[in-house]
């Protein structure tokens, strides 16, 4: 009976434990308020973007050379998808873009995810339509996906990296 009543009190102990290590694995380093927070400011990102307000745009950055923003490319010795890094760089393929004639954003807001990687930096996945006319680009809207992380600036939070792809078109099918 005794060995009954220890082994069945090891085996709660431990199952606690466990419960205990899971529920600890499971949570988040950002709470719902915050991812909130980063989807509004997805939303005004977006909102900018269509408007062309480049100096807004700025201001939604990080402020740093370590700024990344992957785009289209127009320059043939850069490849047709590029990083700029930096803000200056970043203002400059901004412009250029939103100058070269409509740019439409369209995300699937129903699609938007947001993720703590850790209390300070955020993650954003979407996928979205891009209606653009840069760089040898047809004006038609395409499928593109727009990776962002988030870091938090005091109590605000910024773009820190912007990486915008093509989603290919799917292969043909066979037979």
């Amino acid at each position: 009976m005794y060995k009954t009543l220890l082994v069945t009190l090891a085996a709660w102990a431990l199952s606690t434990g466990a419960g205990a290590a899971a529920s600890a694995a499971r949570q988040e380093p950002i709470d719902h308020a915050t991812v909130d927070k980063i989807k509004a400011k997805f939303g005004r990102l977006m909102e900018l973007a269509n408007k062309h307000d480049f100096k807004a745009l700025h201001g939604m950055f990080w402020q740093s050379p370590s700024t990344l923003l992957v785009a289209k490319s127009a320059i043939q010795s850069e490849g047709n998808w590029a990083g700029y890094w930096g803000n200056e760089a970043i203002d400059r393929k901004l412009h250029d873009i939103g100058s070269s004639g409509p740019v439409v954003l369209e995300p699937d807001y129903s699609k938007l995810k947001v993720v703590g990687l850790t209390r300070d930096v955020a993650e954003s996945y979407v996928p979205m339509n891009i209606t653009v006319s840069y760089a040898g680009q047809d004006g038609t809207a395409k499928p593109f996906l727009m990776i962002i992380n988030w870091l938090r600036v005091g109590n605000d939070w910024k773009v820190a990296s912007e990486i915008i792809l093509p989603v290919p078109p799917a292969p043909a099918a066979k037979g």
